[in-house]
């Protein structure tokens, strides 16, 4: 019989561990590539909320709580928390996925699983993790969440500016720096570096 023991990660940062749990769980999907397969790269801001979500709520945070902190409804969140892991990864072995919050709440919870149970992230990823500390993964969840639904290019401000009220970047409201930035815009990712951009400049 073999024992499995948590991993200790409690001295982590709430962004810290909802990171690795993002990292793991595109780890479990095999990869960037995958999401290109399944056909659905939009599936990204909801993996990155699900990663938050299992950590907030394993942390003691309600749904309520975490809705609040992550800008989304209660009912996207119950979905997420609610996701049996062991059947999205059965469905997951399958050929037809749905990329919805429910799938990613399961494949988040699988992710956090093998981390306390000790899994390391795979070398592989490395790359990415520099990539998105140096974009601020906290600020960059939650624009990424927001601006789910936006069409993009993006051609001013007015698309933007609600809906990234009431975020950070650098200390500077997100809902005055789309008024600096260039337009147009013309992917999320070109969004988090003209606002990380805007943010150290004013």
């Amino acid at each position: 019989m073999v024992v499995v023991v948590d991993k200790p990660v409690v001295q982590e940062s709430v962004d810290d561990l909802a990171f690795k749990v993002f990292i793991k769980s595109l780890e479990i999907l095999g990869g960037p590539r995958k999401l290109v397969e399944y056909r659905n790269l939009t599936w990204v801001p909801s993996l990155m909320a699900a990663a938050y979500a299992v950590v907030l709520h394993d942390k003691g945070k309600t749904a309520e709580e975490i809705a609040e902190f992550l800008g989304m409804t209660k009912q996207t969140v119950k979905r997420m928390l609610s996701a049996d892991p062991d059947e999205v990864m059965a469905k997951l072995r399958g050929e037809d996925v749905e990329t919805d919050e429910h799938t990613a709440g399961g494949i988040a919870k699988e992710a956090w699983r093998r981390i306390k149970a000790g899994e390391d992230i795979n070398i592989a990823f490395s790359a990415a993790q520099k990539a998105v500390e140096a974009i601020g993964p906290a600020w960059a969840v939650l624009v990424l969440t927001k601006i789910k639904g936006v069409d993009f290019p993006v051609t001013g401000p007015e698309q933007l500016r609600e809906r990234l009220q009431g975020i950070e970047i650098n200390g500077k409201p997100a809902e005055e720096l789309v008024e600096r930035i260039e337009y147009p815009v013309r992917t999320p990712a070109e969004l988090l570096h003209k606002l990380k951009r805007a943010s150290e400049q004013a």
